[in-house]
């Protein structure tokens, strides 16, 4: 099976929908998978992630299944966002901080350092991972630990339409990464795509490998520019 984790299009976050160049790049990247060809589609609830998937539904004429655990977590209370007023997500930590506390790094320790050591953070990643092992299992895999015992094995093409803080924690899932570390080092740009194989080396297991991660050739394609929603630092 691959597995496309796609980000939302550039949003419009005061009016909860698309700005003009992110429907651009909704139908861009829906030209995109109507040539891989998709299975199934899944969307958080999410305006922009149900608007951005549906050009793809349009086109590969399947709809689109809607998951709330696609939503990224309400993680918004790191700190004061200089760029709004309003308060940062935990992903967007800053990734010196992130890089010089060892804690982080590990799964037995991440999510009990300060500051992602409220419980709610724990609590709201394994709702998410419980999201992700119930679609999984309805396509043949089932998680047991850092791999995915083979319940059916296929060649599906299946695609889910959530957000940067989401997509974030889909790569710390199926490539084994503590998410701080993922945090710190990745970032999805608006309908960006990071495609997983789940290889499948023997008749009994499969282990997500990274195709592709955070990939934009669709936009290069169409010849629009990389919008840098949710890049903190010196992106220009």
């Amino acid at each position: 099976m691959r597995l496309y984790v796609i980000r939302h299009a550039d949003p419009d976050y005061p009016n909860n929908t698309l700005t003009n160049a992110g429907h651009l790049e909704a139908q861009a990247l829906a030209r995109r998978m109507a040539a891989h060809g998709l299975d199934a589609i899944y969307a958080s609830s999410l305006p922009r992630a149900q608007i951005t998937a549906q050009y793809s539904a349009d086109l590969i004429k399947i709809p689109v299944i809607t998951r709330d655990w696609l939503m990224e977590p309400e993680w918004f209370d790191y700190d004061v966002d200089p760029a709004d007023g309003g308060r940062m997500p935990m992903w967007d930590i800053p990734g010196e901080i992130l890089r010089a506390e060892t804690a982080f790094h590990a799964w037995s320790t991440w999510s009990s350092t300060a500051p992602l050591s409220d419980p709610k953070y724990a609590a709201d990643y394994a709702r998410f991972v419980s999201g992700t092992d119930s679609l999984l299992s309805e396509h043949g895999y089932q998680r047991e630990e850092g791999r995915y015992r083979i319940l059916e094995s296929n060649q599906k093409r299946v695609a889910c339409f959530c957000h940067n803080g989401s997509a974030l924690l889909w790569l710390a899932l199926l490539l084994h990464i503590p998410p701080p570390v993922v945090w710190s080092s990745f970032w999805h740009a608006p309908s960006a795509v990071t495609t997983y194989l789940f290889e499948e080396r023997s008749r009994e297991w499969a282990v997500p490998r990274a195709l592709s991660v955070g990939d934009v050739s669709h936009l290069y394609e169409a010849r629009l520019p990389v919008q840098p929603r949710g890049i903190r630092g010196n992106y220009g």
